[in-house]
């Protein structure tokens, strides 16, 4: 009896275990992912660096190496505040995006000191050809991407940051330009997963390595960095992806997105 007990329990599991592994291949297979970058050349993307008109790529800023979509900074003999943004072609509203990014090398000689191992992802963008040609940063929503550059010093990745732009959290609205997530600091050149979750302008969410770090709702136009001032107060429901050059060289790949049907 007592064998026959245990046999049941066997098999019960086995089964559960089965429809398990079957619900989660039927999940995935519903996901219909795209890859934004295809590892090969800059398809699909294009460069706007201040000082320098769209679709210009000055000194190579953005390039493809080894299968990853590199910021690089190899030609400059000084960054001399050269922001840059790399948008992909498409806008977007409801989505997962994927991606993942590491930090490497030292930063470009003239960059400023808080832009040591800092770059973004940047989400619901204006569109690249709105931009000026001396415009450092898009009206968006970035997610700032740090690095630990001091042993024992928390700088926490994934925060959120808001040039032109306005967020609700937890019911109240914030002015502050930057918000620090709940992440821990990395130290080391090791590649992180990030994921946003964009839903319109009802919620949008920031994960490192699969964990929620920080959530936010209402963006709207408005505050420091606003070119669009005949915009303030609207609503920020959809935009463009940007990937951030900001003095530090940093590697992104896998780049990857899945829309979200209304």
């Amino acid at each position: 009896m007592v064998i026959k007990l245990r046999y049941v329990i066997f098999l019960a599991g086995i089964i559960l275990f089965t429809l398990s592994c079957r619900e989660d291949k039927g999940k995935d297979a519903t996901e219909k992912w795209i890859d934004l970058f295809n590892g090969k050349d800059l398809n699909g993307w294009h460069p706007k660096v201040k000082g320098y008109p769209l679709d210009e790529n000055p000194m190579n800023t953005f390039k493809v190496k080894n299968g990853a979509l590199v910021v690089s900074y190899d030609e400059y003999a000084s960054f001399d505040n050269r922001f840059g943004h790399i948008f992909y072609k498409t806008p977007y509203s409801n989505y997962r995006l994927r991606l993942e990014y590491r930090f490497v090398g030292e930063q470009a000689a003239g960059g400023e000191l808080w832009a040591l191992k800092n770059s973004g992802i940047m989400i619901h963008c204006q569109s690249p050809e709105s931009m000026t040609v001396e415009q450092s940063f898009p009206v968006s929503l970035e997610v700032q991407l740090l690095g630990g550059y001091e042993a024992g010093v928390e700088r926490p990745t994934a925060n959120l940051c808001t040039p032109g732009t306005h967020v609700v959290i937890n019911g109240e609205q914030i002015t502050e330009h930057c918000i620090n997530s709940t992440s821990e600091t990395f130290y080391d050149e090791e590649w992180i997963a990030a994921e946003v979750l964009v839903l319109n302008d009802s919620l949008i969410r920031h994960y490192i390595n699969g964990k929620e770090v920080i959530s936010y709702s209402n963006p709207i136009i408005g505050g420091e960095y606003n070119t669009l001032e005949d915009r303030a107060g609207e609503a920020l429901t959809s935009g463009y992806i940007s990937l951030q050059s900001e003095s530090h060289p940093i590697e992104f790949r896998n780049i990857r997105l899945m829309e979200i049907k209304e």
